[in-house]
């Protein structure tokens, strides 16, 4: 009967929370004054076309170094609490997908690397980023994963590659400090044409360093979760 009554209250304090907050809701008609000094110049001052990548590595670039090392913290979490606790070895091999899957992600997998990489190549033009990059990475590894369970990625391969991209982001942002206005400024680099590949200062730099970040490190606790590596 407790337990009920606790639950019936639960529910409704819930209801009760949901319902203050919609009845109170009201659609913004205009731009606060921050969101408005972004849109009207931000394009001059960063020279990116996708104005949210601008927003998102250079004025709130620590919140995404800071999301950055959280990945990292817990892929490296990952790792650990598998090698610690350790996996036991399966009683058979892993039945192999049939022929035509194993030839189809032959040739599917470099499509999909290369799909992310020009996720995150093109961050400062179109929608897109280091993280949803390295996520189309990450999912290229987890397909080569399910059709070829043998399969194996070299990790000394990982470890240098994410190694080498977190230390590049760091490396960027001290330049922004020295060269330009501050910490992960843009400005370090020139800004170059606006709406073309080379432009934006470092802000495509910054997200091919995240990307490949990214896609290493979730590759990583992938290839923990399968249990081999070399």
């Amino acid at each position: 009967m407790a337990k009920r009554l606790l639950i019936v209250l639960t529910l409704f304090l819930l209801a009760s929370m949901f319902w203050q907050a919609i009845s109170h809701y009201t659609e913004k008609t205009a731009l606060s004054p921050l969101a408005t000094r972004y849109v009207t110049q931000g394009p001059d001052e960063l020279g990116a076309q996708n104005l949210v990548t601008a927003v998102v590595v250079t004025y709130r670039g620590l919140d995404t170094l800071g999301e950055v090392t959280v990945l990292f913290l817990s892929a490296a979490a990952v790792g650990l609490l598998l090698t610690l606790g350790g996996r036991e070895a399966a009683e058979q091999p892993p039945t192999p997908a049939s022929e035509l899957v194993q030839t189809a992600v032959q040739y599917l997998f470099p499509i999909v690397l290369l799909f992310g990489i020009y996720i995150f190549a093109n961050g400062h033009l179109t929608p897109g980023g280091g993280f949803q990059g390295g996520a189309v990475i990450a999912s290229a590894t987890l397909l080569l994963f399910l059709a070829l369970p043998l399969s194996r990625l070299r990790h000394m391969l990982l470890s240098l590659t994410e190694s080498l991209s977190g230390f590049g982001y760091v490396v960027i942002g001290v330049l922004g400090l020295v060269l330009a206005g501050g910490f992960l400024d843009n400005r370090a680099l020139p800004l170059g044409e606006y709406g073309h590949l080379f432009s934006a200062g470092a802000i495509p730099v910054i997200y091919v360093f995240i990307g490949l970040k990214v896609g290493t490190e979730l590759s990583a606790v992938l290839e923990h979760f399968k249990g081999d590596s070399q």
